[in-house]
């Protein structure tokens, strides 16, 4: 679902349908989309994360970004400690809506007025590629969004932070909030919005 009228990277959270297009960063999302929660042994939740990587590297022949969205955002506290002990930043989301279901898309109505009426500062926006509507309307939202002073930033400008302490010091970014299965994550600022 990249956005080809809008100079926006977009990073993608995969399981193993891989792309890797236009420049866009794609993530770790699982190789078998499980319940993470309920992995607590280091064997099998390295196996779920090694298993997309390997993968990854073998058809495109480069290494993914060591970013980690846990499937419908579903974890534990040993799943973080895990994630970061092998080198990843795991991101959640602060916006999404029920646009997975390929057999129950929203319309365009109803999806406008969700991801307008949502929107924030320093917003992830969770979106699945999967979603007819969403690329129906993708390049609207984008819009919609820079009129309303909002820039598009990828989680690179966030995963220093995290190491250095700053203001998303921590081992994960964003939060939890509709469950989803699989897509990508877009960060938005407010540009308007006071810097602190």
């Amino acid at each position: 679902m990249p956005c080809k009228n809008m100079d926006v990277q977009e990073t993608y959270f995969f399981m193993y349908v891989l792309t890797r297009a236009d420049g866009h960063t794609v993530g770790n999302h699982t190789y078998h989309h499980p319940d993470m929660s309920k992995i607590s042994d280091e064997a099998s939740f390295r196996k779920e994360m090694d298993d997309v990587a390997n993968l990854f590297r073998e058809v495109t022949g480069t290494d993914m970004a060591m970013y980690y969205r846990p499937p419908q955002g579903k974890y534990n506290t040993s799943n973080l400690k895990m994630a970061k002990d092998m080198g990843y930043s795991t991101f959640f989301w602060s916006l999404a809506y029920v646009d997975w279901n390929i057999d129950a898309q929203p319309s365009h109505e109803e999806a406008m007025e969700k991801l307008m009426g949502r929107i924030h500062p320093g917003a992830i926006v969770l979106l699945h590629s999967t979603s007819k509507t969403n690329g129906e309307i993708l390049d609207e939202v984008l819009t919609k969004w820079e009129e309303m002073g909002y820039t598009f930033r990828p989680l690179s400008d966030f995963v220093g932070t995290l190491e250095t302490g700053g203001e998303n010091a921590g081992s994960q970014v964003g939060s939890e909030n509709e469950s989803g299965n699989s897509g990508g994550g877009r960060i938005l600022q407010d540009e308007s919005a006071p810097k602190t």
